[in-house]
């Protein structure tokens, strides 16, 4: 890019740089990424810098404007504990840039990490030699809540501890990296490094290829290929287990799951039984090989371990003792993130390792030990204060105790002496920064490093970049995903190309499959409530489409005023878009209310978000352009009632979200799989548009109806063009009823319907395979036959509402036999017999 650079081209890109390094001011004895100490910039950072700056403003906010596009259209969010809405990813256009010398440093101190964390591990809940032989106090073990008893003796199935380590890194003040904390529990952030790439990379996609980037595929594809090597299957199912669509990173967890082709699960989706764990799909119980877990050990079985959690399985801890399912991290693996146990990593090292450490970590200091608890109160106001485990301490990370008010400060020298094991002294270290735009200019931002390390059958294998994060704050020690927190991607670079690998396998490893594939029970409840509420969504706009219409000039009008706008109204209490006992002073009111009145579970506004929140919790399976959709649907609506002071601009929004509705429904027919996923979604559009016909026929079809009833029901039914297209003359009771509930060619015939329904429960498969209907079918066909033979002349209210309440009996049984069936699930049963 810079090659072809013109000399007035260059001249500009010259001096905006001079300017961004003229205005960068490191922080006084804070090692900084962009500068030496010397204070001159480093090389690789004005090489990036250079090619940065040659794009003109315009362009370089255009191209990171697409980019923010991207994060929202996808979804990229993270979730602050306690709060209930997501928050947008927040990403920094420049990448953390990293040579490929110093890379090979950190590279090989977190390899040498990874290796002495599994050593310490093994021997912990092994042999137990560094406790018994006096290398470890047994307090520093024992006094940890992340150390599983349940655990002590049970040889890992996959004969390893960890299958994904990571180290979070700063820069020490002698300009080395130094490890800030271990992460072995269940590391996050390895997803959002990936979305981190996949969005720069495409925002500076000739910058990116110039420089040489490492990519991160390759670490991903060792990652998959080290969990299936763990199971003793060829062909192994391999889980994600999430704690849910709550937890602060699940976004990253279903990113994760889709990029990988994991099934991403939750603890309800699995049993536990006959020393194996087991998935709940639609056709019964289905084996799982390995889970890579997401949620802490502590939640993972509530027999054993937290009773309270709703997170994990009951009987995993003993499925795992069978050696019927590899979990990892191994539950227990946590324990070797305690700040107590980094006080003595460098002894442990030398004796597990038989060498030193590569990366040094912040020097720390266990109270738990006479000598180090005198160190720490003699030169407390020098130090920062940190709990040594999990939930003890004071505090719920480091604090500096020369910050402390005096009344917390004795408590806190109270508490050390009560129990100075629960604390351990560290030094202060201020983060080292790098440089970030803001408002077009360059400033230092702390930063960490978090490094990603997945072992392997060919060993430890480095992710070549990793998650960075960082703050506004200036002064910030601890960065954590919060006010003021950023995000960066992280190029390593290279002198010459890299090569360029994906995850695509070779012909050799692939055996083509054409199959319909085993639908979690969870993902199919969600997928089939996700088409009703797109459904019920379409059709209250409708009817507030009809009720501004028939609001708006009577000549023009298709309907009349009262008689219209009272049926309209019936059916819209009946549907919970509007409160019955408040009767609104105006029509207009109605048509707002029904619309935007978030109270109201029937509001279109209601509606739509509880559609996204249900699909929220199946992100995996979900393309960007269906999330991106539904997201614009909810921010066209989020302006509230406000914006509608008049029939016309309700009537704007409704067709609006009607537009939004129709790309949801043309994504859903022309770009899903016909797999079962599509079909629970199909299948939940179809018995709430059944019902809503059904609901709308006996309000407007009943033997006394009206012309402007039927010509309103053909409006609902979107069938005025195919009733005037067959008759010429004018609307009859009779035909209107046949067109929009008996006629099998009518996309929106409860006919059509029933019959799309009967398609679909004839391909899904059935827990015995012994030929007997199950309840969903013993349902639907004789509902089937009946409507196939009914006469429309006969077709009065009483015989309508029957239909109504066998759709309705038919989703309880498709719920009762295909969703989440708790204790009762079981697996698929062939009966082999003679004809």
């Amino acid at each position: 890019m810079a090659v072809g650079t013109s000399t007035a081209a260059r001249s500009v890109t010259g001096g905006r740089l001079d300017a961004w390094l003229a205005g960068y001011r490191p922080l006084p004895g804070v090692p900084d990424e962009l500068f030496d100490a010397e204070g001159q910039p480093r090389e690789h950072w004005l090489g990036f810098l250079r090619e940065f700056a040659s794009y003109p403003d315009a362009e370089s906010d255009g191209r990171f404007g697409m980019a923010a596009r991207h994060i929202r259209d996808s979804g990229a969010s993270y979730r602050i504990y306690g709060e209930e809405t997501e928050r947008s990813w927040p990403l920094d256009p420049l990448p953390l840039i990293i040579p490929q010398a110093e890379w090979d440093q950190i590279a090989a101190g977190v390899t040498q990490r990874a290796e002495l964390m599994e050593a310490i591990l093994r021997d912990l809940y092994g042999e137990g030699r560094l406790v018994s032989e006096g290398v470890l106090p047994a307090a520093v073990v024992t006094g940890s809540p992340d150390f599983l008893r349940a655990m002590r003796g049970v040889a890992p199935p996959a004969g390893r501890y960890l299958q994904i380590y990571a180290a979070d890194l700063g820069r020490g003040p002698d300009g080395r990296w130094w490890v800030l904390d271990d992460r072995a529990q269940a590391p996050s952030g390895a997803g959002y490094a990936l979305e981190n790439r996949l969005v720069v990379s495409r925002a500076y996609p000739n910058l990116y290829n110039s420089l040489n980037a490492h990519r991160l595929a390759p670490f991903f594809d060792s990652l998959r290929r080290g969990l299936a090597a763990t199971a003793d299957r060829a062909e192994p199912r391999i889980c994600l287990l999430t704690p849910g669509p709550f937890s602060q990173t699940y976004f990253e967890q279903a990113h994760l799951a889709r990029y990988l082709g994991f099934l991403l699960v939750e603890g309800d989706d699995l049993v536990a039984r006959d020393g194996k764990v087991w998935v709940r799909t639609i056709a019964g119980l289905k084996r799982a090989d390995v889970i890579l877990r997401r949620v802490d050990a502590d939640f993972l079985d509530p027999l054993e371990l937290n009773a309270a959690s709703r997170l994990g399985t009951p009987g995993m801890l003993e499925a795992i003792r069978a050696g019927g399912v590899t979990v990892l991290n191994m539950p227990g693996s946590g324990l070797v993130e305690s700040r107590a146990l980094m006080s003595f990593m460098g002894s442990l090292s030398e004796r597990l390792l038989g060498e030193p450490l590569k990366l040094p970590n912040i020097a720390t200091w266990w109270c738990g030990q006479h000598a180090e608890q005198a160190l720490v109160e003699q030169r407390l106001d020098e130090l920062a204060i940190a709990p040594a485990f999990q939930n003890a301490g004071l505090f719920g990370g480091p604090r500096l105790a020369a910050d402390l008010a005096p009344a917390e400060k004795a408590v806190l020298r109270q508490r050390m002496t009560e129990r100075p094991g629960d604390f351990v002294g560290q030094e202060i270290a201020q983060l080292s920064t790098m440089p970030v735009l803001r408002d077009g200019r360059l400033q230092p931002a702390p930063f960490t490093l978090r490094v990603f390390a997945a072992m392997t059958p060919e060993g430890v294998r480095i992710m070549p970049g990793g998650f960075c994060r960082t703050s506004d704050h200036v002064d910030a020690r601890v960065i954590s995903m919060g006010e003021g927190a950023r995000t960066a991607d992280v190029w390593v670079i290279d002198d010459k190309p890299v090569e360029r690998l994906t995850l695509i396998a070779s012909a050799e490893e692939v055996k083509v499959r054409r199959i319909l594939g085993h639908l979690p029970s969870r993902a199919a409840d969600n997928l089939f409530w996700l088409g009703r509420y797109i459904e019920r969504t379409e059709a209250t706009l409708r009817m507030v489409r009809a009720l501004c219409s028939s609001l708006m000039d009577s000549e023009s009008s298709l309907h009349g005023r009262g008689q219209t706008f009272e049926s309209l109204r019936k059916v819209l209490v009946d549907w919970g878009a509007l409160n019955g006992e408040v009767r609104p002073a105006r029509a207009l009111d109605s048509a707002r209310d029904a619309l935007h009145d978030a109270t109201a579970w029937g509001s279109v506004t209601y509606l739509v978000r509880a559609a996204k929140r249900t699909a929220s919790g199946m992100r995996e399976r979900l393309s960007a352009d269906f999330w991106g959709l539904l997201v614009d649907l909810e921010g066209d609506l989020a302006g509230g009632a406000d914006g509608v002071h008049s029939e016309a601009q309700a009537l704007e929004q409704v067709e609006n979200a009607l537009r939004h509705i129709a790309g949801l429904a043309g994504l859903t027919q022309e770009n899903m799989n016909r797999v079962a996923g599509w079909r629970f979604l199909d299948m939940g559009r179809r018995i709430e548009r059944g019902a809503n016909t059904c609901q709308l026929a006996r309000t407007l079809a009943h033997d006394n109806a009206t012309i402007d009833d039927l010509d309103l029901l053909l409006d609902l039914n979107d069938s005025q063009i195919t009733y005037r297209a067959r008759y010429l003359v004018g609307l009859a009771l009779t035909a209107v009823r046949d067109l929009v509930m008996l006629d099998p060619f009518n996309t929106r015939s409860v006919a059509f319907q029933v019959a799309a329904l009967k398609d679909h429960l004839a391909v899904l498969p059935t827990l015995q395979e012994d030929g007997i209907l199950e309840e969903p079918s013993k349902i639907l066909l004789p509902l089937a036959a009946e409507l196939e033979t009914q006469d429309a002349a006969a077709l009065h209210a009483d015989k309508v509402l029957g239909y109504e309440r066998a759709l309705m009996r038919l989703s309880n049984a498709i719920a009762d036999r295909f969703f989440l069936q708790g204790a009762n699930a079981v697996p698929t049963v062939k009966l082999v017999g003679l004809a």
